[in-house]
């Protein structure tokens, strides 16, 4: 059967139209994500710092980018538990975020060496803070200095309370115990609020915890050192000095920071979509509503700071050689 030229003519447009509708209606779906709310996995317990980070964040992020976000915290083997849940069971579409601590995840991820894999399955793009570690007490201890504490560590282990042991301060302090020949015994609390609970009610000696958790508190704590190179906080601590100033240690910097994640996948795949929310991300660390936001919830604005994915894939990575070369303490194996 032959065809009519005007009617074969007219069927190939009809298809050039229908691939015109397909590319437009591929670039208009782009165009609109997030199409629907964003979950976001916390790998910690509620009530502690990353929550008081990324509400305030996400309020204002929703402005731009159309939908709101809801939590889940799933504390659990250090932050194990929510990256697992992440990786292994969230859709990789774009609207399922992760809000993590990657100090003490990173450390974690080294040590315990999970089913997934860093950089390839989640990659942390917009790192919102930058948290020192420090050594602390309850406002009625005997407690003065960190002298004191060293000194009473060398005759007796001192309990020490942390939010888990993959953490920067928990290093810390096993690194000036190994400096030192003093002794602390490591309790994990699962969380900022359960260890600051700990040492205020006197179940521990002293705590390990970030700074800006335990400076928003000072009728309750009493900071004795600092594992940093400087003291932001010296007017808020009774200019507590950094630990290697009084021991003449070589303890590296140890601080965490906060940042929002996705999956690998997603980012590889739509790459303007990303960089879209690469931008968004950076104009609400910008945003002094946030701050402002942030500030009331009990964080410090000596804390905030941006990072792109390139500093937070250079901070992962120096937070997993860390792990490897502080293992020995951290694990109690050589």
């Amino acid at each position: 059967m032959s065809i009519d030229p005007i009617t074969r003519r007219s069927a190939l447009q009809g298809l050039a139209a229908a691939g015109t509708l397909a590319t437009t209606g591929r670039a208009f779906a782009q165009a609109k994500y997030p199409s629907r709310k964003i979950s976001v996995i916390i790998p910690t317990g509620q009530g502690g710092g990353a929550e008081r980070l990324a509400r305030p964040f996400a309020q204002q992020w929703t402005k731009l980018l159309g939908q709101p976000f809801d939590f889940e915290f799933q504390p659990g083997a250090a932050g194990q538990v929510g990256y697992t849940l992440f990786v292994q069971k969230r859709e990789r579409d774009g609207h399922n975020m992760l809000f993590g601590n990657m100090g003490p995840e990173m450390i974690m991820y080294a040590l315990q060496k999970p089913a997934y894999k860093f950089p390839d399955d989640y990659t942390y793009f917009c790192g919102t803070d930058v948290d020192d570690s420090c050594v602390f007490v309850r406002t009625q201890s005997p407690f003065k200095k960190i002298e004191d504490v060293v000194e009473a560590a060398k005759k007796r282990p001192l309990n020490t309370a942390t939010s888990r042991i993959p953490h920067p301060a928990s290093i810390g302090i096993l690194a000036l115990g190994r400096e030192t020949g003093s002794k602390f015994n490591l309790i994990p609390f699962q969380g900022g609020n359960p260890t600051n609970n700990a040492v205020l009610q006197g179940e521990t000696d002293i705590g390990v915890l970030p700074i800006t958790g335990v400076v928003r508190l000072p009728e309750q704590f009493r900071v004795l050192g600092v594992f940093n190179s400087t003291n932001i906080f010296a007017a808020e601590t009774n200019n507590a000095p950094t630990i290697n100033s009084v021991f003449g240690t070589k303890i590296p910097d140890l601080a965490s920071t906060r940042s929002w994640g996705i999956h690998t996948e997603f980012a590889n795949k739509n790459p303007e979509a990303f960089a879209m929310l690469e931008k968004t991300a950076a104009q609400v660390m910008n945003d002094p509503e946030f701050k402002g936001a942030a500030e009331k919830g009990g964080e410090s604005p000596k804390s905030f700071k941006f990072f792109d994915r390139k500093y937070c894939t250079a901070y992962a990575n120096s937070m997993i050689q860390l792990a490897e070369e502080f293992r020995p303490v951290l694990t109690a194996k050589k």
